[in-house]
Order: structure tokens, then C-alpha cells, then sequence
């Protein structure tokens, strides 16, 4: 009795929050859950107020970001990370927000009306697109296991959503494959998790790191629970084997949808990956490295391999992000042993990131000329020709909708042929110096035959991205009169972005990567 009126006088030690530390978090699921109250209480609320709103709550979570920007520590408890890292990723992160609610923004047919059954995505896009951020900033400053597997669910299950928030059967079913096969990395995930606990006996990622260095653990269960943590990241980065989700998702999703993911997945996934593996498991990169070499090579040739059979612009992008990845996985192998490798992989991040989004804006600003011309034959499913189109999409995502699409929209077909030079990596535009900093850092880690296979890959890569061109520029229109867009100042604006910071990314690249170096310390 005595020693539990003891123990009841003594008051619990509570935890000390730090909300400085989470504070763009805040934010962004703040605005989320506003957001979300708007679009249930008011169903009629203009697609363009809902931007606004959007961009209000990125604007303050960008202002909270750069408020932390001089803020380097751990907080509640080693469990997240104010590091360069984190920095860093929050930054891409919110412009990848920025973009993908300007994509949003606008309506789709050519006179710009905002219809769900045109195969938008629906107003509740935009507060599933906040609480999707949230997800993603905090999986690039989760410095423990628990708060990675939150972050990862909290950012999953909003793009799950997200990817089949419209009436149409194929985003449905995009949506269900990416559900079903994302539950099953999430079981891996937390099944490596567990392992890894059990090892070391703890969650932190400093404890980990310790713990992996010590001759006296469990090497065996730590190093089952890192393959499985391995399994869970490299379904999320779309590293083959497991990327069979991301083709259809691609494709199914609205295409602002497709390009947020595309983009934004991409840097969170990578943030973590690089923060668990180069920094905790740094150790053990005698262990993991094999390993994680033998996927990138697989990935950046089937990748490329693949893009090369598609008729389908979505689909050769979402083969193009696989071989991207790829790339990235240089990056990681080498970040273990070369502090170089993490700096090169975040600017990698950067350039891809506006990239790819630019590549998926020109798809929105096609499909808005309406459906694909010419139409289906009476009755029949297919067009005139043979090319695989599904109707229901109402998109001009086959490359057969972009024969003469330069002659007919020169600006547009310039943003195009920009967008596809950078990912194929001609020089000065970013997509050269994000892959020549990566190949410098996997060299400088003794991996040059890998470089080698990145530079094959890249090289097969050029086929499928020039093709694009070639169609666009050197190939006759399919009609003979094609209907204009419309305006479509918010979808205009975001193009321009993209296209600019794809330039200005390429003309300095050194300054970007001189900022990413700060990433190289991993904090916690």
C-alpha cells in the first residue's frame, strides 16, 4: 500500500512536445481538415476557391518551414529529424503541392466546366492532396520506425483515394490494385518493423544504428527485418518486383492525380530510404548494398524495356518512373560510403520532380481539346486504326492523339519537347546533371559497373522519349481541325513553372547542389 500511494503521488513524466518541430505538419493537416468541412458543408464551392484555400495552407507551410529552416535538431524524443533531409524534402515536397493544386484547379473541357464525369478529379481532391503532404513531409523527417510506418499509412491511404475519387471504372480499378497491393507492403513493412525491434530493441533509427555495429546482436533477425523493410520501401518507390501496381495506377488515375504521385511519392520514399539505410544501416551497407545493386540494375532495364513497347503516354511515364528509380537506387547504394550520394539523390529528387509533372501537364492540356480524335467506328469499342484507347478515359494519352500536336500547339509542344530532353538527360536541362551527380557519387563509391548499366538504361531510355517528339513534330495530324483548349490560366501558370524551373535547374545546378549538401548529415 505504501509504495502504491508513492507511486500515486509521484506525477507520470510526461513527453515534451515540440510543436516548432512539427509545425508545417500542422499546418498542412489543418488546412486539410478546413478543407475537407468546406467541400462536406458547401458541395457547391467553386473549384477555384478550393485551390486558393490549398495554396493558403502550402503558403503557410512554407512560411513555418523556413521558420524551422535554421532548426537542427531531434525532437520528441529522437523520433523526428530537423535535419537537411528534412529541409530539403519539405521544400520539393510543398512545390510538388503547389503544382498538383494548379493542375487540379482547372476545369477540363474546352470551355472549362468542372464536371467529375470529364474524369477530373473531384473537389475532395484537394483536402486528400494536404493530408497526403502531411503524410509525405513527415516520412522525410521520421527518425523512428513507428513514426515512418504512420507517416507512410497517413500518405497511402489518402493517394488510395485519391487514385479512384471519380466516377469512372478504370480509376476504380486502378485504385483497388494500388489498395490491395499497398496493404500487402504495409504487412512487410511492419513485419520488418517488428523484426528489427526484436534485434535491437528499439524503434529509433540512432538506436538501431548502434545496435548494428554491435558484434554481440542478433545480425540474423536484423537482417531478415531489414529485407522486409527494404520490401516495403521499394513497393512505394515502384522498384521492380514491385512495380506492378504502378502502370495501371498511372494510367487509371486523374492526371493531376497521376502526376502528384508521381512526383511526390518519389521524394518522400526516397527521403526515408536514404535516412534508414545510408544513415542507421550504414553499418551493415556490406550486407544491404549487394542487394539493393542487384534491384537497381533490374529496375533501371526493365524500366526502360518496357516504356519502349508503349502506345500509351501515361503508361511509357509510369515505365519511365520505374527506370527513374532505378537511377535513384545508384544514388542510395552509394550513399552508405560516399556523403556524396545522399546530396546527389536529393538534387535527383528536385530536377525529376518538375520534370515529370511538366510531362503529365502536357497530357492535361491535350486531353482538354476533348476526346481523342478520330472517335470509335459505330459500335465499336476501338478507334480507327487499331490503337488501344480506352473511351471511358476521355483523355489523349496515346501517342496517336499527338501526330502534328506541335504544329497545332507550337507552345505546348515546346514545353513537350523540353520536358522529354530533361528526362532523357540532354544537356544544360536538369535531367543531365541529376543523373551526372548520381553516376559521380556511385562511381566515387567503387560502383562503377553499375553506373555502367545506368548509362545503358539512359541510353535505351532515349528511344521512347524521343519518339514522343517524333510523333509531335515529324508525323501528320490525325484530323483535319483539332478544337483549342480554352483558357486555362491556373494548368498555363503550372507549365510555365515547370518549364522554367527545368531550365533555371539545369543553368545552375551547382548552387541546388551546394544546398542539398546539407542533407549529408542525418541527424537522429
Amino acid at each position: 500500500m505504501q509504495l502504491l500511494a508513492q507511486a500515486t503521488a509521484e506525477p507520470l513524466p510526461l513527453p515534451r512536445v515540440d510543436w516548432r518541430a512539427i509545425a508545417p505538419e500542422l499546418a498542412l493537416a489543418g488546412a486539410g481538415v478546413v478543407l475537407l468541412m468546406v467541400v462536406a458543408f458547401w458541395p457547391g464551392a467553386r473549384r477555384g476557391l478550393l485551390a486558393g484555400l490549398t495554396l493558403a495552407g502550402l503558403a503557410v507551410a512554407a512560411g513555418l518551414t523556413a521558420w524551422n529552416w535554421d532548426l537542427a535538431r531531434v525532437a520528441f524524443e529522437g523520433a523526428v529529424s530537423l535535419d537537411g533531409i528534412t529541409r530539403y524534402a519539405r521544400l520539393v515536397l510543398l512545390a510538388v503541392g503547389v503544382l498538383a493544386t494548379l493542375m487540379a484547379a482547372q476545369g477540363r473541357g474546352p470551355e472549362g466546366e468542372e464536371s467529375d464525369a470529364a474524369g477530373e478529379a473531384p473537389p475532395e481532391v484537394f483536402p486528400l492532396l494536404l493530408f497526403a503532404l502531411t503524410g509525405m513531409v513527415l516520412l522525410a523527417a521520421a527518425s523512428d520506425l513507428l513514426v515512418v510506418f504512420i507517416a507512410l499509412e497517413i500518405l497511402s491511404l489518402s493517394l488510395y483515394v485519391m487514385a479512384g475519387a471519380t466516377r469512372r471504372m478504370a480509376a476504380q480499378e486502378a485504385a483497388m490494385k494500388y489498395f490491395l497491393l499497398g496493404a500487402f507492403s504495409s504487412a512487410f513493412l511492419l513485419y520488418g518493423i517488428a523484426l528489427c525491434y526484436g534485434a535491437t530493441g528499439t524503434t529509433n533509427l540512432l538506436g538501431i544504428a548502434r545496435a548494428s555495429v554491435d558484434p554481440t546482436g542478433d545480425g540474423t533477425l536484423l537482417l531478415a527485418g531489414i529485407g522486409l523493410l527494404a520490401v516495403g520501401f521499394l513497393f512505394k518507390v515502384a522498384a521492380v518486383p514491385f512495380h506492378m501496381w504502378t502502370p495501371d495506377v498511372y494510367q487509371g488515375a486523374p492526371t493531376p492525380v497521376t502526376a502528384f504521385m508521381a512526383a511526390g511519392t518519389k521524394v518522400a520514399g526516397f527521403a526515408v530510404f536514404l535516412r534508414v539505410f545510408a544513415g542507421a544501416l550504414g553499418g551493415m551497407v556490406v550486407s544491404w548494398r549487394p542487394v539493393i545493386a542487384t534491384v537497381a540494375v533490374v529496375t533501371m532495364l526493365v524500366g526502360a524495356a518496357l516504356a519502349v513497347v508503349q502506345s500509351d503516354l501515361k503508361r511509357m511515364l509510369a515505365y519511365s518512373s520505374i527506370s527513374h528509380a532505378g537511377y535513384l537506387l545508384v544514388g542510395l547504394a552509394a550513399a552508405a560510403t560516399v556523403p556524396a550520394g545522399i546530396s546527389a539523390s536529393m538534387f535527383y529528387l528536385l530536377a525529376y520532380a518538375f520534370m515529370v509533372m511538366g510531362a503529365f501537364m502536357v497530357v492535361q492540356y491535350a486531353s482538354r481539346l476533348g476526346p481523342p480524335d478520330p472517335g470509335p467506328p459505330e459500335g465499336s469499342g476501338e478507334p480507327q486504326g487499331g490503337a488501344p484507347v480506352d473511351w471511358e478515359l476521355g483523355e489523349r494519352s496515346n501517342l496517336d492523339d499527338y501526330r502534328g500536336f506541335a504544329r497545332r500547339h507550337p507552345w505546348a509542344g515546346a514545353l513537350l519537347a523540353l520536358f522529354m530532353l530533361a528526362l532523357t538527360g540532354i544537356p544544360p536541362l536538369s535531367g543531365f546533371w541529376a543523373k551526372y551527380y548520381v553516376f559521380l557519387a556511385g562511381i566515387e563509391a567503387g560502383l562503377t559497373w553499375l553506373v555502367v548499366v545506368a548509362v545503358i538504361s539512359s541510353v535505351i531510355s532515349a528511344f521512347f522519349y524521343l519518339r514522343v517528339l517524333v510523333v509531335a513534330y515529324l508525323q501528320e495530324p490525325a484530323g483535319e481541325t483539332e478544337p483549342t483548349a480554352g483558357r486555362a490560366p491556373a494548368l498555363g501558370l503550372a507549365l510555365g513553372l515547370a518549364g522554367v524551373l527545368t531550365v533555371v535547374i539545369g543553368l545552375a545546378p551547382e548552387v541546388l547542389v551546394s544546398a542539398a549538401r546539407t542533407a549529408e548529415r542525418i541527424l537522429g
